[in-house]
């Protein structure tokens, strides 16, 4: 897998919907492609096109012992509705101790290599396990959700994970996803009502002013900070 094939993807896939992608690749690479979902609109709206079409995806989550009620609640409803499995992962037990009986629970709020060390222990970490042996990872990035993300591909390479990145709503905006879930009744984290665009753990997340960057609510403490957690920062994005 190199920058090659995500190439070579983006060629073959031009002409297809997202729906039809995602069923392309699910056939050409059975049994190896995995899509993460944190249950944010995005990821809920992908969980929607992999279930309703019973696609052979596997559908997995972080869990990282941290978040808030609200997300745990629209992790039970997308369970219920579509009646899927969706795979958690939890961070290493021995590695979550250490930490905390070493700096505390709020190390992070102390400086950035401390919130880098809890993300790589609760998300990063767990995340490799996730994708050991896969070759397609699907996510719910956008665009327009950040800097950081403004020139991603539809496919990428992510040389962290040797593995390719597919982003199918990298050109969508808020409005479609929202639309989205609006037509076809799917079910969302009611935090996006109280304005939280991006939701992760709740000590680390805060809704957002109108007007504001998508990931403004994400380490707010921090300068200067790339506003990632490590599950993205590639070189690639």
């Amino acid at each position: 897998m190199n920058d090659n094939m995500a190439l070579s993807l983006i060629e073959e896939t031009s002409s297809f919907s997202v729906q039809k992608t995602i069923k392309f690749l699910a056939d050409k690479f059975p049994g190896r492609v995995s899509f993460s979902t944190s249950f944010g609109m995005e990821d809920q709206v992908i969980t929607d096109m992999i279930f309703a079409e019973n696609l052979p995806i596997k559908v997995f989550t972080l869990d990282t012992g941290r978040h808030f009620e609200e997300t745990y609640k629209i992790h039970n409803r997308t369970l219920s509705q579509y009646d899927k499995k969706i795979q958690v992962y939890h961070p290493n037990h021995s590695n979550v101790e250490q930490l905390l009986t070493n700096k505390g629970p709020f190390s992070f709020y102390e400086s950035q290599e401390n919130r880098k060390e809890c993300c790589h222990i609760r998300k990063v970490e767990p995340l490799g396990r996730a994708l050991q042996g896969e070759v397609i990872w699907i996510t719910g990035l956008r665009r327009a959700q950040s800097e950081n993300r403004e020139h991603l591909d539809s496919f990428v390479f992510d040389a962290t994970n040797e593995i390719i990145k597919y982003n199918p709503l990298i050109d969508w905006s808020l409005e479609q996803v929202q639309q989205y879930i609006k037509d076809h009744h799917i079910p969302y984290n009611i935090l996006h009502d109280r304005g939280f665009a991006s939701i992760g753990c709740a000590p680390c997340t805060r809704a957002i002013e109108p007007g504001q960057d998508f990931r403004a609510g994400r380490w707010w403490w921090e300068n200067n900070s790339t506003q990632e957690c490590g599950l993205h920062a590639t070189s690639n994005d």
